[in-house]
């Protein structure tokens, strides 16, 4: 009870903190809200020869607009502000995500997807920029630590939501969208537009010094290592999330209603992934990358390598740590590596990175299955390439750490 309590002492700017934490979800909404609906959108759209093709792209046409625009909602923020722009993002959220309640075309709503994933560019750019501005380095794990605790809860709510929502009408999970509007409504009244971050400040920088325009350049070197190392933790990442049933099948598990409860469980290990995020959050971060990196890349080799339905699941329950570990880790690195005028650009890179690598991940999982003859193959490659790379960056904290010593 007294750490819980020291944690909840240490979470500063509680209503700024639980706002931002819920609408880094509502790009998360915009995929997972979808999934129980496909069905049903198909079925509706039955006469059309393309609703096969349509319905299924229509899911992952968001995460495509916020790779391709997060870098210039980046700059907007820079430039712009952080509050102005997460709002018109957030307005323009429920309204895009709710158009297809009143469209009859698969194109319209394709459309409307699209302009769904510009208002997530803005969201989520604007929203770990803004973790990054109103926290040092404590509590930006803090609270991140909270949002990947939450995570599954939230997701699982909107799920059973949209579930019924679907029953009831076919296109009654658009109207899900319509909660950013109360989530806007929310930051009208608490969030406020940052002057300097929470690092700046707490080492006493007058104000003066920081509202000033930028002159400093922007970290080339630091972003490319940000990006690259997002990209391929996210090819990782994505492996299980959209394969799952392919390789489960190969032990066996045919039925879908099987796979979802042999899965349930071992996907609450997402949770101690964010407790040993937390738990790690005093290590170096490349320790941090290093050990996810580890534990993603078993996982996955696991999975390739299991023969029985039992080591399969002990593998995913290793899987799903490094899952809850991942996205914390990732964002908190890369937003130490930015000074408040270059933030929004460099998280914009980020979410640039992570999303560009979640619609490239199938197709390096299906060339992998290709070459090996079976998903379970392909697992194991990536799962493989995954361990040697966390490897690498593990001697390389190591070597870092040793000559920042002797440098003392």
């Amino acid at each position: 009870m007294n750490a819980l309590q020291s944690f909840y002492r240490d979470l500063t700017l509680k209503p700024q903190g639980i706002i931002v934490v819920i609408a880094a979800f509502l790009p998360i909404i915009a995929i997972t809200a979808m999934g129980p609906a496909v069905p049903a959108l198909i079925k509706y759209f039955a006469s059309d020869p393309e609703a096969r093709r349509l319905v299924p792209a229509m899911i992952g046409a968001p995460g495509l607009a916020m790779a391709i625009f997060a870098p210039f909602a980046g700059l907007l923020v820079d430039k712009f502000g952080r509050r102005r722009l997460l709002l018109a993002s957030t307005l323009f959220y429920g309204v895009a995500g709710a158009a297809p309640f009143w469209l009859e075309t698969l194109d319209h709503i394709y459309y409307s997807r699209l302009a769904l994933g510009v208002a997530e560019a803005g969201i989520l750019t604007t929203v770990n920029t803004l973790i990054g501005d109103y926290w040092d380095d404590k509590g930006r794990k803090n609270w991140l630590f909270l949002q990947g605790i939450l995570g599954p809860l939230i997701s699982a709510i909107f799920s059973l939501i949209v579930g019924y929502a679907s029953e009831m009408q076919w296109n009654g999970v658009f109207l899900v969208y319509l909660v950013a509007f109360p989530i806007w409504a929310a930051m009208m009244i608490w969030l406020f537009e940052p002057k300097k971050d929470a690092a700046v400040e707490a080492a006493g920088v007058p104000l003066a010094d920081t509202v000033k325009p930028a002159k400093s350049p922007f970290p080339v070197a630091a972003a490319a290592a940000v990006v690259a190392t997002t990209f391929f933790s996210s090819m990782l990442y994505y492996v299980f999330i959209i394969n799952g049933a392919l390789v489960f099948a190969e032990v066996g598990v045919d039925s879908s209603a099987d796979y979802g409860k042999l899965i349930f469980i071992p996907s609450m290990f997402i949770l101690v992934g964010a407790v040993l995020f937390r738990l790690m959050a005093n290590r170096g971060s490349g320790l941090q990358i290093a050990t996810f990196l580890f534990l993603l890349g078993a996982g996955l080799a696991g999975m390739g390598l299991a023969t029985s339905l039992p080591m399969m699941i002990a593998s995913l329950v290793v899987q799903q740590t490094a899952a809850g570990m991942a996205v914390p880790t990732l964002i908190a690195w890369a937003q130490s590596k930015y000074t408040f005028e270059h933030r929004g650009l460099g998280m914009g890179l980020w979410t640039t990175a992570f999303f560009l690598a979640q619609s490239q991940s199938p197709n390096m999982v299906h060339a992998l299955n290709d070459y090996t003859g079976s998903m379970q193959g392909a697992f194991l490659t990536a799962g493989s390439v995954g361990v040697m790379v966390a490897v690498l960056v593990f001697v390389g904290a190591l070597a870092m750490n040793k000559g920042q010593a002797a440098a003392a």
